[in-house]
């Protein structure tokens, strides 16, 4: 029940927040971490060289992300950015390619050769895509996703014509594309999955399972759909996800 009334609150919040996510987003990379708003102590600053990618889903923008960003600045990753893509106008692959293009300019601008990217329900997909399908593994260390129907959702059977929600059906081109061998594929997989997930139908399908594919599936109790990229829980587990990933990756010898 309760968890159920945060999550009524996080889409009022996010339909407040839309707004502000229709705009260009004001690039405060360089900008230093202030106390978090929780009075929460923040991890450890790390070096901040590794750029973090954000991916909205389905009827979102970046808005969604204010959250995840502030407290992926204060875990120290100062360089994260999102993808603002129009959903009506894309479907997963069209979408792939925004961020294989997107991705190109991050590395170019950051002078680093990959990149880590968390991606929201659709979102999730759209990156998938990019990693497996398009070589976007050579610049995704790791891929984190919430709240992505990996297997399809039944909640996508409604009678609309949308070619990206039909791309979210059990058994879509795009999902059995996903499900082919990716024998080369190195990138890190981390998927959330929540118990309450109302637009993940059946929620199990949140998970990622590959045989080719490094991938640890991290269930959630409790967390809605929209709420997933907005709770605090989720979001520390996320940080800590990427800071982990980012101390442990190896350096080019000077």
């Amino acid at each position: 029940m309760f968890g159920a009334a945060v999550e009524a609150a996080a889409i009022i919040e996010a339909l407040a927040l839309y707004p502000s996510g229709m705009g260009e987003e004001r690039h405060t990379a360089g900008s230093r971490p202030g106390p978090p708003s929780d009075g929460t102590v923040p991890f450890q600053a790390i070096s901040a060289d590794c750029p973090v990618l954000l991916v909205h889903g389905l009827s979102s923008n970046r808005a969604i992300f204010h959250v995840l960003r502030r407290e992926l600045r204060q875990a120290g990753f100062h360089r994260v950015t999102v993808l603002n893509y129009s959903w009506l106008r894309n479907d997963v692959r069209s979408a792939a390619r925004l961020l294989a293009d997107k991705v190109e300019r991050v590395c170019e601008g950051s002078g680093r050769q990959r990149v880590h990217v968390i991606g929201h329900s659709f979102g999730g997909l759209v990156a998938r895509y990019y990693v497996q399908r398009m070589g976007g593994h050579s610049r995704v260390h790791t891929l984190v996703t919430l709240g992505t129907p990996h297997r399809g959702t039944l909640a996508a059977m409604v009678p609309l014509p949308h070619q990206a929600i039909r791309q979210l059906r059990p058994g879509s081109d795009v999902l059995v594309e996903l499900a082919g061998p990716a024998p080369r594929c190195g990138t890190r997989f981390v998927a959330f999955h929540s118990d309450l997930d109302e637009m993940i139908v059946p929620t199990a399908n949140a998970r990622l399972d590959h045989p080719d594919l490094q991938i640890s599936n991290v269930p959630v109790r409790g967390v809605g759909h929209v709420s997933l990229p907005l709770h605090g829980r989720v979001v520390g587990e996320v940080c800590r996800v990427l800071r982990d990933a980012h101390v442990a990756e190896p350096r080019a010898a000077a």
